[in-house]
């Protein structure tokens, strides 16, 4: 599976005035959940505020913990790896192709099985 996400990984994004390679794109540490890095695809500064689009990458057994996004819809596609999302207290199993979507101000959080877990999660406003 870690083939795929890295396909993904290097992979790129075409706009009809730009084409971002999205391996120039710096991993970073999650400001608040250890063992999770984020890749930010397309932030705030790209698209007005409009939304954004990030690569996830939780480590295995790791964890992003119960949260809200007040103003935020808040999608992820699952690229690779497996685990589990509770979205509003429903517990949805996370596997590749699975898409999960979290309204505005429901809690959720994520949990990485064994091999770790890699989301591509879109913000509609942007998130960063």
């Amino acid at each position: 599976m870690k083939d795929l996400f890295e396909a993904f990984n290097q992979g790129r994004l075409i706009i009809p005035d730009k084409t971002l390679n999205f391996k120039n794109i710096p991993w970073s540490k999650h400001p608040t959940f250890d063992g999770v890095e984020l890749k930010h695809i397309v932030t705030s500064s790209d698209t007005n505020g409009e939304f954004s689009y990030h690569l996830v990458r939780i480590a295995p057994n790791k964890s992003i913990l119960n949260h809200i996004h007040e103003l935020q819809l808040e999608t992820h596609e699952v690229i690779s790896g497996e685990g589990t999302c509770i979205n509003n207290q429903c517990e949805i199993h996370y596997s590749p192709g699975i898409i999960s979507i979290m309204p505005k101000g429901i809690p959720h959080e994520v949990h990485a099985g064994d091999d770790g877990l890699l989301l591509f999660a879109k913000f509609i406003p942007a998130l960063c």
